[in-house]
């Protein structure tokens, strides 16, 4: 009989109260990873020439950072996608590419967001990511310590980013995805697949583990 504890569950990140879904910023920095192939140079690139027009240097320096790290949760394919993508795609990618990043937000898309889609839910309220914290807070620490103003910063972002990408209106309706077929594809090329981060009924095949 094994009688070792348990590990710990994973400390969720949260320090995406940064920008929204950065799909503009991402589209000035993708194209520099594409010549360049290393982040570290992305940034310090971006930050030297304030690629993203920041007021400030300190403003820049975190949405550069922020931008590049959303962005390396995507593979080279999908970057090279996102430069010639339109910008209803280009949502679409920096959404997943969100969920990938950071733990909390794909498990609130999966766990909430698509699982009320697929139950014929037809809104998406603030309760239900409140709701959906506290129940993770059971086995995370980090959630049940923030406080109420941090929690406000994280679900106004989580919202914003959702708006942005067109999947929740600003009455709270979920808005099905209107995926295109290159992006389903790069969707499904992971198992599992990111298309589970959308209010879709597509139920791809499995493709290459993240």
């Amino acid at each position: 009989m094994n009688d070792a504890p348990a590990a710990a569950p994973r400390r969720y990140a949260l320090s995406f109260t940064t920008g929204a879904l950065l799909a503009r910023e991402a589209a000035t920095l993708a194209p520099v990873y594409l010549v360049r192939r290393e982040w570290e140079q992305v940034r310090d690139h971006a930050v030297a020439g304030n690629l993203l027009q920041a007021r400030t240097h300190s403003t820049g320096v975190r949405l550069v950072r922020e931008t590049v790290k959303r962005l390396s949760a995507l593979t080279d394919t999908e970057l090279e996608l996102f430069v010639e993508a339109t910008g209803s795609e280009r949502a679409h990618l920096m959404w997943a590419a969100a969920c990938c990043r950071y733990e909390l937000i794909g498990e609130f898309a999966e766990e909430v967001l698509r699982e009320r889609y697929l139950l014929l839910a037809t809104t998406l309220a603030y309760e239900e990511f409140d709701s959906f914290v506290r129940a993770k807070a059971i086995w995370h620490e980090e959630l049940a310590a923030i406080k109420p103003s941090t929690l406000q910063k994280l679900r106004s972002n989580v919202f914003k980013m959702l708006g942005e990408a067109e999947l929740v209106s600003e009455a709270g309706n979920i808005m099905p995805a209107v995926l295109s077929e290159r992006v389903v594809a790069a969707l499904s090329a992971h198992t599992p697949s990111d298309l589970r981060f959308f209010p879709t009924p597509q139920s791809p095949a499995a493709g290459v583990p993240r």
